[in-house]
């Protein structure tokens, strides 16, 4: 029991970031959703599973997390602590959250409004990523993938992995909607301007924000 204190203690920052960061996380893919030009990589491939498989989007995530987490086992433990669960278990819901209370607020919005739910949920999305990613106390199961490719591998940098799993996910995501039955014309509103930004410049920005401000919440130089 003592150490289980100490060690909260001695982690609470830490801790703390981890669980805004996921929370923030979870807030932003609803914001992005809601703006309804395209979502983030990762968010397009649930997607595209969503429309495929008779479940609930928050059931859907929490499968393709699971089978994203038996990779981190096999490849880097590391990568895989509290923030990993959080993000495993909660993230999917607390989307469908976000997306209940804006729907309350937003109909039929303008393409104003959506383009600022967009660029709301874009930023948001890399600063969340970029706190839990700092905390180091686990990264989601998909980040983790970007992550082992880097530092482990060394492929490349994690920037430029970031941006070949992105585009990755998007060509999956997009072809599991067609599939589902929907129309080519309606890929724009699950994978489009938005989709393309996250894609390729996510990763560069996730590590903006790490050096700049998450970096600096725990007193790192």
């Amino acid at each position: 029991m003592n150490k289980m204190l100490d060690y909260l203690k001695e982690n609470q920052r830490r801790i703390i970031m981890s669980f805004v960061g996921v929370i923030i996380v979870g807030m932003s893919v609803g914001f992005v959703k809601t703006g309804a030009l395209g979502v983030d990589p990762f968010t397009s491939l649930v997607t595209g599973l969503d429309e495929l498989l008779p479940l609930e989007y928050g059931i859907v995530y929490i499968i393709v997390n699971a089978v994203m987490l038996i990779f981190s086992l096999l490849t880097d433990k590391h990568n895989i602590g509290i923030a990993t669960f959080i993000n495993l278990f909660f993230l999917g819901y607390i989307t469908q959250f976000t997306l209940g209370i804006l729907s309350q607020f937003i109909h039929d919005p303008s393409i104003v409004v959506r383009i600022i739910c967009l660029l709301i949920g874009i930023f948001i999305l890399c600063l969340g990523c970029s706190m839990y990613i700092t905390a180091d106390l686990g990264v989601s199961t998909y980040d983790a993938i970007s992550i082992v490719m880097a530092n482990k591998w060394k492929l490349g940098k994690f920037k430029y992995m970031r941006i070949c799993t992105d585009v990755a996910c998007v060509i999956c995501g997009c072809v599991l909607f067609v599939i589902a039955g929907n129309p080519i014309r309606s890929i724009p509103t699950m994978a489009g301007v938005g989709t393309i930004i996250t894609a390729f410049f996510m990763g560069p920005l996730i590590e903006f924000f790490n050096d700049n401000v998450s970096s600096k919440m725990l007193g790192k130089k």
